[in-house]
């Protein structure tokens, strides 16, 4: 099985994202729950661009879908793509697990600065409208394009507390959009807010671990 799963990868070319233990001990804790979990990989895609990171989407995924181009790697006993266009993007990253913030990528690439199309997004007002300024503007246009979106809950002292629905709610992988994506442009954005919270009730959730159309 081990040398399946790793034949997309050149025999000298290291994985392009690495697992540490703590995060693959939390990922197998959220794919036992999966009908036909065993079969599942994990798909770690790069799905765009929020403020000065890369966006990211973790997905659970048949094995046996990936694509010729993508690249899988064995992490232990948990499986993982990433697709071809991700590759590099990805590579040289961690997936890791810290406490209490939850799976974090630590990730060396950037994007490459691009001419915004419609210019940046224009924000006054209190913080709240700001915040809601900025997911209206930028942050749920892009979540759109996977299914998901994210709406704020409420400002309390320095921390914004966020909701995520659409694909994104009953995600248990959904906290690392909301830490690599939402949290790193909000705070950038929006100096008064040090910290973002996820308080999504993602048990409520009717699409987990939302997949995005087939290719």
């Amino acid at each position: 099985m081990s040398a399946e799963i790793t034949q997309n990868l050149a025999p000298t070319e290291p994985a392009p994202l690495r697992v540490t233990d703590a995060a693959r001990s939390t990922i197998l804790e959220m794919r036992s729950a999966e009908p036909e979990g065993d079969t599942l990989a994990l798909r770690v895609d790069v799905v765009g661009v929020s403020g000065p990171e890369f966006a990211y989407e973790l997905t659970f995924a048949p094995l046996d879908e990936a694509g010729p181009d993508d690249a899988v790697d064995r992490s232990g006993d948990l499986p993982v793509v990433v697709p071809g266009p991700s590759v590099d993007k990805l590579r040289g990253a961690t997936l890791d697990h810290v406490d209490p913030t939850g799976l974090v990528l630590r990730n060396p690439n950037r994007p490459r600065p691009e001419p915004a199309a419609t210019g940046p997004v224009e924000l006054h007002g209190s913080v709240e409208e700001r915040i809601r300024q900025l997911l209206d503007g930028q942050i749920n246009p892009m979540l759109a394009t996977h299914g998901g979106f994210a709406t704020l809950d409420r400002v309390e002292a320095d921390t914004a507390y966020m909701t995520m629905g659409g694909g994104c709610q009953g995600c248990g992988l959904a906290a690392l959009t909301l830490t690599e994506g939402i949290k790193a442009t909000v705070e950038d954005a929006i100096p008064e807010i040090a910290n973002v919270v996820d308080v999504t009730d993602h048990g409520a959730g009717e699409n987990p671990f939302y997949t995005p159309s087939q290719k």
